[in-house]
Protein backbone atom coordinates (compact mmCIF):
# COMPACT_ATOMS: atom_id res chain seq x y z
CA UNK A 1 0.00 0.00 0.00
CA UNK A 2 1.45 3.26 -0.86
CA UNK A 3 2.04 6.00 1.53
CA UNK A 4 0.02 8.97 2.14
CA UNK A 5 1.26 11.96 0.71
CA UNK A 6 1.10 14.60 3.14
CA UNK A 7 -1.18 17.03 2.53
CA UNK A 8 -0.08 20.07 0.86
CA UNK A 9 -0.13 23.63 3.10
CA UNK A 10 -1.44 26.37 1.05
CA UNK A 11 0.37 30.19 0.99
CA UNK A 12 -1.66 31.54 3.63
CA UNK A 13 -0.87 28.71 5.83
CA UNK A 14 2.42 28.75 5.36
CA UNK A 15 2.77 32.81 5.63
CA UNK A 16 0.18 32.47 8.96
CA UNK A 17 2.98 30.37 10.43
CA UNK A 18 6.07 32.75 9.43
CA UNK A 19 3.95 35.18 11.33
CA UNK A 20 3.42 33.39 14.35
CA UNK A 21 7.25 32.50 14.89
CA UNK A 22 8.72 36.20 13.52
CA UNK A 23 6.22 38.23 14.98
CA UNK A 24 6.33 36.33 18.58
CA UNK A 25 9.83 36.16 18.50
CA UNK A 26 11.31 39.18 17.44
CA UNK A 27 7.70 41.55 17.57
CA UNK A 28 5.34 42.90 15.26
CA UNK A 29 6.55 45.78 14.17
CA UNK A 30 10.57 45.06 13.88
CA UNK A 31 9.55 42.47 11.05
CA UNK A 32 8.37 43.58 7.94
CA UNK A 33 6.27 41.68 5.58
CA UNK A 34 9.20 41.14 3.00
CA UNK A 35 10.94 39.01 6.21
CA UNK A 36 7.72 37.05 6.84
CA UNK A 37 7.21 36.62 2.80
CA UNK A 38 11.11 35.31 2.38
CA UNK A 39 10.57 32.84 5.88
CA UNK A 40 7.37 31.61 4.32
CA UNK A 41 9.00 30.97 0.82
CA UNK A 42 6.13 32.63 -1.29
CA UNK A 43 5.68 34.87 -3.75
CA UNK A 44 4.76 38.52 -2.30
CA UNK A 45 1.60 38.58 -4.16
CA UNK A 46 0.26 35.56 -1.81
CA UNK A 47 0.29 37.89 1.10
CA UNK A 48 -1.72 40.76 -0.33
CA UNK A 49 -4.27 38.16 -1.93
CA UNK A 50 -4.89 36.36 1.29
CA UNK A 51 -4.49 39.25 3.93
CA UNK A 52 -4.46 42.42 1.80
CA UNK A 53 -2.07 44.00 3.95
CA UNK A 54 0.72 43.71 6.62
CA UNK A 55 -1.69 44.89 9.50
CA UNK A 56 -3.77 41.56 8.26
CA UNK A 57 -1.38 39.28 8.44
CA UNK A 58 -0.84 41.16 11.79
CA UNK A 59 -4.84 40.61 12.77
CA UNK A 60 -5.03 36.97 11.31
CA UNK A 61 -1.86 36.17 13.41
CA UNK A 62 -3.32 37.41 16.57
CA UNK A 63 -7.01 35.58 16.23
CA UNK A 64 -4.99 32.28 15.82
CA UNK A 65 -2.91 33.09 18.99
CA UNK A 66 -6.91 34.04 21.05
CA UNK A 67 -7.84 31.03 19.62
CA UNK A 68 -5.11 29.08 20.79
CA UNK A 69 -5.22 30.53 24.08
CA UNK A 70 -9.00 30.01 24.69
CA UNK A 71 -8.69 26.24 23.90
CA UNK A 72 -5.84 25.76 25.94
CA UNK A 73 -7.70 27.58 28.75
CA UNK A 74 -11.18 25.95 28.17
CA UNK A 75 -9.67 22.17 27.90
CA UNK A 76 -7.59 22.81 31.14
CA UNK A 77 -10.76 23.72 32.99
CA UNK A 78 -12.01 20.73 31.95
CA UNK A 79 -9.84 19.08 35.36
CA UNK A 80 -12.12 21.05 37.38
CA UNK A 81 -15.33 20.39 38.85
CA UNK A 82 -16.64 23.73 40.56
CA UNK A 83 -16.53 27.17 39.52
CA UNK A 84 -13.90 28.22 42.29
CA UNK A 85 -11.43 25.36 41.42
CA UNK A 86 -11.67 26.38 36.80
CA UNK A 87 -10.58 30.20 38.52
CA UNK A 88 -7.87 28.78 39.99
CA UNK A 89 -7.39 26.78 37.42
CA UNK A 90 -7.15 29.20 34.73
CA UNK A 91 -3.80 30.00 36.36
CA UNK A 92 -2.86 26.53 36.08
CA UNK A 93 -3.27 26.88 32.10
CA UNK A 94 -1.24 29.86 32.30
CA UNK A 95 1.72 28.42 34.21
CA UNK A 96 1.87 25.82 31.49
CA UNK A 97 2.36 27.95 28.55
CA UNK A 98 5.29 29.78 31.03
CA UNK A 99 6.64 26.25 30.78
CA UNK A 100 6.77 26.00 26.62
CA UNK A 101 9.99 26.37 24.90
CA UNK A 102 10.48 29.79 23.55
CA UNK A 103 7.85 31.53 26.15
CA UNK A 104 8.48 35.46 24.88
CA UNK A 105 5.71 37.35 26.94
CA UNK A 106 2.28 37.64 26.52
CA UNK A 107 1.73 38.14 22.75
CA UNK A 108 -1.19 40.52 22.98
CA UNK A 109 0.45 42.97 25.03
CA UNK A 110 3.68 42.65 22.82
CA UNK A 111 2.07 43.26 19.76
CA UNK A 112 -0.08 46.43 20.73
CA UNK A 113 2.68 48.17 23.16
CA UNK A 114 3.16 50.39 19.98
CA UNK A 115 0.14 49.75 18.08
CA UNK A 116 -2.45 53.03 17.26
CA UNK A 117 -5.55 52.89 18.95
CA UNK A 118 -7.57 52.13 16.05
CA UNK A 119 -5.09 49.33 14.98
CA UNK A 120 -6.30 45.47 14.14
CA UNK A 121 -3.89 44.39 16.89
CA UNK A 122 -5.40 46.89 19.04
CA UNK A 123 -9.21 45.12 17.98
CA UNK A 124 -8.03 41.50 18.73
CA UNK A 125 -6.53 42.26 21.74
CA UNK A 126 -9.39 43.83 23.44
CA UNK A 127 -11.41 40.94 22.23
CA UNK A 128 -8.99 38.64 23.86
CA UNK A 129 -9.27 40.64 26.92
CA UNK A 130 -13.25 40.73 27.05
CA UNK A 131 -13.23 37.20 26.35
CA UNK A 132 -10.61 36.53 29.55
CA UNK A 133 -12.56 38.94 31.85
CA UNK A 134 -15.76 37.84 31.04
CA UNK A 135 -14.64 33.84 31.79
CA UNK A 136 -13.38 34.95 35.08
CA UNK A 137 -17.13 37.00 35.54
CA UNK A 138 -18.72 34.24 34.74
CA UNK A 139 -16.91 31.83 36.89
CA UNK A 140 -17.29 34.28 39.90
CA UNK A 141 -21.10 34.41 39.62
CA UNK A 142 -21.23 30.68 39.28
CA UNK A 143 -19.44 30.53 42.65
CA UNK A 144 -21.74 32.23 44.13
CA UNK A 145 -19.42 35.66 44.96
CA UNK A 146 -21.22 38.90 45.78
CA UNK A 147 -19.44 41.56 43.35
CA UNK A 148 -18.49 38.98 40.16
CA UNK A 149 -17.25 41.96 38.25
CA UNK A 150 -14.51 43.12 40.83
CA UNK A 151 -13.45 39.61 41.71
CA UNK A 152 -13.07 39.20 37.45
CA UNK A 153 -10.53 42.38 37.72
CA UNK A 154 -8.72 41.64 40.70
CA UNK A 155 -7.83 37.97 38.86
CA UNK A 156 -7.29 39.35 35.97
CA UNK A 157 -4.42 41.73 37.50
CA UNK A 158 -2.82 38.68 39.29
CA UNK A 159 -3.13 36.75 35.54
CA UNK A 160 -1.35 39.91 33.81
CA UNK A 161 1.52 40.26 36.98
CA UNK A 162 2.10 36.54 36.40
CA UNK A 163 2.53 37.02 33.07
CA UNK A 164 4.92 40.02 33.16
CA UNK A 165 7.29 38.28 36.81
CA UNK A 166 7.56 34.94 33.95
CA UNK A 167 9.07 37.40 30.79
CA UNK A 168 10.80 39.94 32.54
CA UNK A 169 11.98 38.37 35.82
CA UNK A 170 12.50 34.61 34.07
CA UNK A 171 10.13 33.27 36.69
CA UNK A 172 8.36 30.40 35.15
CA UNK A 173 7.02 29.43 38.87
CA UNK A 174 5.22 32.84 38.50
CA UNK A 175 1.53 31.54 37.98
CA UNK A 176 1.77 29.27 40.84
CA UNK A 177 2.33 32.37 43.35
CA UNK A 178 -0.21 34.05 41.45
CA UNK A 179 -2.60 31.14 41.52
CA UNK A 180 -2.01 31.53 45.87
CA UNK A 181 -2.98 34.94 45.59
CA UNK A 182 -6.00 34.37 44.02
CA UNK A 183 -6.74 31.62 46.60
CA UNK A 184 -6.54 34.34 49.45
CA UNK A 185 -8.50 36.98 47.17
CA UNK A 186 -11.19 34.54 46.92
CA UNK A 187 -11.05 33.26 50.39
CA UNK A 188 -11.43 36.58 51.72
CA UNK A 189 -14.28 37.53 48.74
CA UNK A 190 -17.94 37.89 50.25
CA UNK A 191 -20.51 35.36 49.00
CA UNK A 192 -24.05 36.03 47.98
CA UNK A 193 -26.43 35.90 50.86
CA UNK A 194 -29.09 33.42 50.93
CA UNK A 195 -32.43 35.16 49.68
CA UNK A 196 -34.77 34.60 53.17
CA UNK A 197 -38.11 32.97 51.85
CA UNK A 198 -40.87 35.45 51.96
CA UNK A 199 -43.39 32.18 52.87
CA UNK A 200 -41.75 31.18 56.06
Amino acid sequence: MAAKTPARVSARERLLMAADELFYSEGVQTVGIDRVIEHAGVAKASLYNSFGSKEGLVRAYLELRFERRKDHITRTLTRFRTPREQMLGVFDALGEAFTEPGYNGCSFARATSEAADDSAARKVADDYRAWLRGLFTELAAAAGYADPDTIARQLLLLYDGAGQSAKMDRDPSAATSARAAAAILLDASPLVSAVPDPTR
